[in-house]
């Protein structure tokens, strides 16, 4: 493990990180945000043993990123703050108590009520990724957040896989257990391992819980990206808050393992994740915007086979993922690139757009699917994908114009046009 300290002082580069400290926050990521996805192919179940209906199951999911939200507003920017090493492994522990209250709840408010704070202590991964950019040098902060997010995808694919073949064995309710006891451990050796920091932020914590909003207003790279952020997500919470229904119904009628080993068929999310951030590091993070954005889009006409075609759907789902998890690795990669050293207001700001994104995404599904059937859902989930693209494709336009008009006015060969503003560092990063 590297004994290097997490310590960067503004005009310094920061000291980098060793690949084994990165695999480590990728295992930790993956631990961590696998508790906010443990319901979805459960949701059969954990209707039937609580007494919750089809159309108030999108509840589960919702509640959970509400509870998420709110960590990221209220948590994740007070690792600008305080030592970021203090807040995973306190983020750890809270997040195994709360699981244990998911596991031992009689009647849905319980169920309900610690499925939001599981929520908000899941925040710790943000943390974690925040941290991971924060060591990086400026070489090599895309591949490490693409490890980083990784470990962030596998948590995702064997938290589905693994919580539909623990419930078929032991119950849902062990699925929870069991994640209480891994927070544990992870809590245990982040304790021993990471390294200390010692930079913290001189910014008010009432300033830092607002970044949200004030990034949003003067920050053109973070206000664009979040704004993908929000529709593509939406779109994952469509697909992923709502596919246990259609397969767990007539004619398919899976068990939740069979429901969670669809959950594997997502791997390709890990590899994009990874090669993305790589080709950021590059200058290729529009070039890979543009082309995942038409595959996270194009997928949904192969997931509209579900039920004619599982074929179809698991190679839609293998799109899907990988498309959408270069996304989120190249956007993050351009949000911190405004300025690493405030990384985890950065992350938790763009990530609040993630929360309301996945959730209502979720909650849309499950309505439009106990309306109108799977073919709603993927209607939903098309059009959403089409908002994305919309957004980065007018962006590059307007970028694009700005440019050459700046290019053409220092030529000379014709005037700026009046009132043109000046173009910040940071817009053609976006």
């Amino acid at each position: 493990m590297s004994s290097r300290t997490a310590q960067e002082t503004v005009g310094e580069p920061p000291p980098g990180i060793s690949s084994k400290l990165a695999v480590l926050l990728a295992v930790a990521s993956g631990v961590a945000v696998a508790n906010i996805y443990y319901a979805q192919p459960l949701l059969d179940q954990i209707g039937r043993d609580l007494g919750v209906g089809p159309a108030g199951l999108g509840l589960v999911t919702t509640v959970t990123q509400v509870g998420y939200l709110l960590g990221l507003i209220l948590i994740v920017p007070l690792g600008d703050l305080i030592n970021r090493r203090v807040l995973i492994v306190a983020g750890c522990v809270i997040a195994a108590a709360a699981l244990v209250g998911v596991a031992v709840s009689p009647q849905p408010l319980m169920f309900l009520i610690a499925s939001g704070v599981v929520g908000v202590a899941s925040v710790v991964q943000q943390v974690i990724i925040a941290y991971a950019a924060v060591l990086s040098s400026p070489e090599s902060r895309g591949r490490v957040l693409g490890i980083v997010t990784s470990g962030v995808v596998i948590g995702i694919l064997l938290a589905r896989t693994v919580s539909g073949l623990l419930a078929d064995a032991l119950g849902w309710r062990s699925v929870y257990v069991v994640s209480a006891l891994l927070m544990l451990a992870v809590a245990l050796v982040l304790a021993r391992k990471l390294p200390p920091e010692t930079t913290r932020s001189a910014v008010s914590y009432r300033r830092l819980i607002t970044s949200v909003v004030t990034l949003t207003v003067h920050e053109r790279v973070f206000r664009v990206r979040s704004l993908i952020t929000l529709f593509m997500f939406a779109g994952f919470g469509a697909l992923w808050g709502s596919i246990a229904l259609p397969l767990t119904a007539a004619p398919l009628n899976l068990s939740t393992t069979e429901v969670g080993l669809f959950g594997l068929v997502g791997a390709a999310g890990a590899i994009g994740a990874a090669r993305a951030g790589t080709l950021a590091d590059r200058g290729l993070a529009q070039w890979v915007t543009g082309v995942s954005l038409v595959l996270f889009l194009a997928s949904w006409a192969l997931i509209a086979w579900l039920p004619t075609s599982l074929i179809l759907l698991i190679v839609g789902i293998v799109v899907i993922d990988l498309a959408g998890q270069a996304i989120h690795v190249t956007n993050q990669q351009l949000i911190v690139e405004i300025d690493p050293n405030s990384s985890s207001r950065l992350i938790g700001s763009n990530m609040v757009y993630y929360a309301i994104g996945t959730g209502l995404g979720a909650i849309a599904a499950t309505v439009a699917y106990s309306a109108w059937g799977w073919t709603a859902v993927c209607v939903l989930g098309a059009g959403l994908s089409t908002v994305a693209l919309l957004i980065w494709a007018v962006d590059r336009i307007s970028v694009n114009r700005g440019e050459s008009r700046a290019a053409t006015s220092r030529t000379g060969t014709a005037p700026a046009p009046a009132g043109l503003p000046e173009n910040r560092p940071t817009t053609s990063a976006a």
